[in-house]
């Protein structure tokens, strides 16, 4: 349904030149949304689909093991839609205390990421309210170090941001003035929390996603946090027991369609063409998630089978160093030992049975602080991160 504009222009004078900022009308939209039999279905398939993705846990002996490796792959799609260039295995070797070799300013934009989003998920189980305050929270970690430090990490913008071109007067968009950013962000959040109606779970997330990406309250950091935005509301309502579903790989794919339909959101109210393309994202990915997650069961199972016909000793502690590398992929020698508190004779023998079977490599040839690549198993985490690099 097409309706009128949906927010208000207002003229800005800035870098010594004038610009037409847009203030968003406060959601939900009015009219309602037509809901027709199409995008209907469309919603009970993604609603569905997302209950078939939150009862995964069923299947997993230890989510958290997946969980270390998925929090990570989107760490890492979220942040080549910014630009970067590091890749997940970049990541996890930073992660082993910055190895060198890799993009250390890259691969630092991505670990604020993994720290943001961490930070989000922990304040939400403490029973914190998805709000203003925990929005600033977590943008002051994500911007904490490196690229985007100077950009007044957890507050608000003071001054004028744009979209595209290189300053407002050729910017493909330019999000409200920064005197309005704290009234269209409250009212987002009145929205979040049911004001002035209640609205489905579902299509919260959708709707508010708009409305960050429209208001962009920070001078940095708002397309991270803006993605984030919907699977922290789908974590804090229940709708995902564990925080699975990272909508970036289908954004980044689909890039210039995305960009299309938020504009004709702002421009013409055509909510409905954004609500199926949101829904179809929902079904893509989650659908995706299983599929990633049934291939790293098979792949763990398989590798345990291994394990346990072709060794004849030493086989609990091997199966042991093997769970250990499920949790992290990549991993030193020292890592082992203090995770699984076995001797380091002990490891070393078990990662040497590991590397004869070839379940695992090595990637380094030196005496000391040797680094073991789980291979396969970073491969299958990695699927849609290699298409971007």
């Amino acid at each position: 349904m097409k309706r009128e504009l949906q927010g208000s222009y207002v003229t800005i004078s800035t870098v010594g030149e004038k610009a037409q900022a847009f203030v968003p009308r406060p959601l939900p939209p009015h009219p309602a949304i037509e809901w027709t039999p199409a995008l209907h279905s469309k919603f009970d398939q993604a609603l569905l689909s997302l209950g078939r993705l939150s009862s995964i846990s069923t299947l997993l002996p230890d989510t958290s093991l997946l969980l270390y490796m998925y929090i990570r792959k989107e760490a890492v799609l979220s942040s080549m839609i910014e630009g970067t260039q590091s890749s997940l295995s970049d990541l996890l070797l930073f992660e082993l205390e910055e190895q060198p070799g890799v993009p250390l300013e890259d691969v630092r934009f991505v670990s604020n990421y993994v720290a943001a989003l961490e930070h989000g998920l922990r304040r939400l189980e403490e029973g914190f309210p998805l709000s203003l305050r925990l929005f600033k929270e977590i943008h002051g970690v994500l911007l904490n170090k490196g690229r985007g430090s100077s950009q007044t990490p957890g507050e608000f913008r003071r001054t004028q941001n744009w979209i595209g071109g290189t300053r407002p007067g050729n910017a493909a968009f330019v999000p409200p003035p920064a005197s309005e950013v704290l009234e269209c962000m409250s009212k987002l959040e009145l929205f979040l929390n049911d004001q002035p109606e209640p609205t489905p779970i579902l299509l919260k997330a959708a709707l508010a996603h708009v409305q960050f990406e429209t208001i962009h309250p920070f001078l940095d950091g708002n397309g991270r946090l803006g993605r984030l935005l919907i699977t922290l509301l789908l974590y804090e309502q229940g709708v995902l027991r564990e925080p699975m579903l990272y909508l970036s790989l289908y954004f980044k794919t689909h890039r210039q369609y995305y960009y299309e339909l938020l504009n004709q959101v702002r421009l013409t109210g055509e909510w409905e063409a954004w609500l199926d393309f949101f829904a179809e994202a929902v079904i893509v990915t989650a659908t995706q998630a299983l599929e990633t997650v049934q291939q790293l069961l098979d792949r763990a199972n398989q590798d345990r089978n291994k394990i346990e016909g072709g060794l004849s000793r030493a086989t609990a502690s091997t199966l042991q160093i093997h769970r250990a590398l499920i949790e992290r992929p990549i991993a030193t020698s020292p890592w082992l030992v203090e995770r699984t508190g076995l001797s380091p004779a002990t490891v070393n023998k078990a990662l040497a049975q590991l590397v004869k079977l070839g379940i695992v490599r090595e990637l380094t040839a030196q005496k000391r602080n040797r680094l073991f690549s789980y291979g396969e198993y970073v491969e299958i985490v990695s699927q849609g991160t290699e298409l971007f690099t």
